[in-house]
């Protein structure tokens, strides 16, 4: 061990080692310090506080946030490109591209993208007509007659004046007649909206202008209790496909309009 003259004697006092010879100074320079200092900082970094457990540890975390891919276009403001119909390879006639939009002005064949999604989060901006009724569809197949015997189903709706208007479980933004979407969020008929679904493994968000309407869980006890007690029951493999098609009804009538249509999938 070492140890350190003391008294009140003339001189310079060195430390000395426990042989007596002549020791470098205790004083750390301020080099030393600095680099203490960093490494410090960056453990502090790499740590939080753990509200678990009696004492004041910390748990390590993970500072890079899981990856996800980058936002994709779905229409590009001028084609069709990358739709099709139900069991079609080719768009319904009643769909058509309008001043940077997918249209349509009259019952027509249900619009669907040409590629699958599992995990994902769908961004668009929807503009229905007066007495209008549509959805979004998500994870689709084509296993059945229609998409939406096995596609839940975002709500498209003029919440004023549509005849789907009587219960929450079937306005804008319900996941239809199994979840409810409060009221009060959407903008009136002729005007803009913007939707946005969340889902990921069984996890399933509905947004509506930036509010977020419900959630759920596909396959849990209460969403198999739900589908048995709706028209879906009949369908064994409703909501069940971990990965699937968007689709945009079109079967009744009346004007929908779509825009900046964007989608990225998630880990």
């Amino acid at each position: 061990m070492t140890r350190q003259d003391t008294g009140d004697t003339e001189g310079h006092r060195e430390t000395l080692t426990k042989t007596g010879t002549p020791r470098a100074s205790m004083k750390p320079t301020t080099a030393a310090l600095v680099g203490v200092g960093l490494l410090i900082a960056a453990g502090a970094g790499a740590c939080v506080k753990s509200g678990m457990g009696s004492g004041d540890g910390m748990t390590s975390v993970s500072a890079v946030p899981a990856p996800q891919s980058a936002w994709r276009p779905l229409f590009d403001g001028k084609t069709l490109n990358g739709w099709r119909g139900y069991k079609s390879d080719a768009p319904p006639d009643g769909w058509h591209v309008a001043d940077g939009t997918i249209t349509k002005e009259r019952g027509t064949g249900d619009l669907m993208t040409r590629d699958q999604f599992g995990n994902f989060e769908l961004e668009l901006e929807w503009k229905i007509g007066v007495a209008g009724n549509a959805g979004i569809f998500y994870r689709g197949t084509e296993e059945y007659d229609h998409i939406y015997w096995s596609a839940p189903e975002y709500q498209l709706l003029d919440n004023l004046k549509a005849a789907d208007n009587r219960t929450p479980l079937t306005r804008a933004g319900a996941d239809y007649g199994l979840y409810p979407a409060p009221d009060g969020h959407d903008h009136p008929a002729g005007q803009w909206n913007k939707a946005r679904i969340v889902v990921r493994g069984n996890h399933v968000e509905h947004w509506l202008n930036d509010f977020k309407l419900l959630e759920y869980e596909l396959g849990s006890p209460e969403w198999t209790a739900k589908v048995k007690a709706s028209k879906f029951g009949v369908y064994p493999n409703y909501g069940k496909a971990p990965r699937g098609y968007i689709g945009i009804q079109g079967d009744h009538p009346g004007v929908l309009s779509l825009r900046n249509i964007r989608i990225r999938e998630l880990p």
